[in-house]
């Protein structure tokens, strides 16, 4: 219940009236006359022990006048008309990737490690929105198709990890995928999608697949769907994991990092998206803040209230409170008599 409200709220002033009549109890004409069962508040009937069937009867009468009065429960629900977006998310999985130039508070962590829990964010705030998920080093895949199943989306995210996919950097076949995902879910929502659009987020320069970048977005343009391109990592010379033949850490080595930005840039400025510089967690975060923000939608609402009439139950209260009254003073005279 989200209001208790009375309808007749005037019907109370006769609450003022009930102490009157307690006073008058003693006039068996009086009280009688101005209100029923009002025999049961004689002096006489105190006398008698019956200060019990009193109080019921005074407890039913005020119930009746709550009663006239008409309380009602509101609730009060919303609904929302909403559109939302269809959204690919395009990730590298490059061993770039595992690049240690982030920190988190004082430990250092690795490209990867700093995008995950950013992403995880982004999906739980767009829970009007269907999205999906490309990774992509040396090939491109498909890890989510668009969803609303946000919470399975996030933990298919984190399970990423680097090495799953055959080394390298294939951006135009990882926006290829996506546009081509995209495209199949504007034929599954049509009239439900505001629209559609993809972000790419890369460390480095294209050095494998059969699309380049600008050709993938190019025919992203075609199809008007926007592409927000986030280089992350720093360049210059860089920390690495140093691994044996095994895949198993053995130390560090410094070396150099480079992200393709004026590609990137030509790929937002192509499809009407924005590029986004990211050397650190404060600007992985802004990039995706700034995203979020420009590609909101605002949704029609309309507030209905659901009425529950409460004087049926008030009623049955009164009329039980007056049962007993007269039961208990019955029993009283009963005993008087005898």
């Amino acid at each position: 219940m989200d209001e208790f409200v009375l309808l007749d709220p005037w019907w109370l002033a006769a609450l003022t009236a009930l102490p009157v009549i307690a006073v008058l109890r003693g006039r068996r004409a009086a009280s009688a006359i101005v209100l029923p069962f009002a025999g049961n508040w004689q002096r006489s009937a105190f006398r008698n022990g019956s200060k019990l069937s009193s109080f019921f009867a005074f407890v039913g009468a005020a119930l009746i006048i709550v009663s006239l009065a008409r309380p009602q429960a509101l609730d009060f629900e919303r609904q929302t008309k909403s559109k939302g977006y269809d959204i690919m998310l395009v990730l590298d999985l490059s061993s770039s990737m595992l690049y240690e130039d982030y920190k988190d508070g004082f430990k250092r962590i690795n490209r990867l490690q700093a995008v995950k829990p950013v992403l995880s964010a982004f999906i739980e705030k767009r829970e009007n929105d269907r999205i999906g998920l490309v990774a992509f080093a040396g090939q491109a895949y498909t890890v989510a198709p668009l969803t609303f199943d946000h919470k399975w989306l996030s933990s298919q995210t984190n399970r990423l990890g680097i090495g799953l996919i055959e080394d390298g950097t294939a951006i135009g076949d990882a926006i290829g995928v996506a546009i081509s995902r995209l495209q199949e879910g504007a034929k599954k929502r049509s009239g439900e999608r505001e629209g559609a659009f993809a972000i790419l987020l890369t460390d480095g320069a294209q050095t494998a697949g059969a699309i380049e970048p600008i050709a993938a977005a190019e025919l992203s343009a075609d199809y008007g769907i926007p592409i927000y391109t986030i280089g992350a990592g720093r360049d210059g010379m860089v920390i690495a994991p140093r691994m044996n033949a095994k895949g198993e850490r053995i130390g560090s080595v410094q070396v150099p990092s480079g992200t393709d930005e004026p590609t990137l840039k030509e790929m937002a400025r192509v499809t009407g998206g924005e590029f986004h510089r990211a050397d650190n967690t404060d600007t992985i975060q802004n990039a995706f803040d700034s995203i979020d923000e420009q590609s909101k939608i605002e949704f029609e609402s309309h507030q209905y209230s659901i009425t529950t009439e409460l004087f049926p139950y008030s009623s049955i209260a009164a009329g039980a409170m007056l049962f007993l009254s007269l039961g208990i003073g019955a029993l009283n005279r009963k005993e008087t008599l005898s």
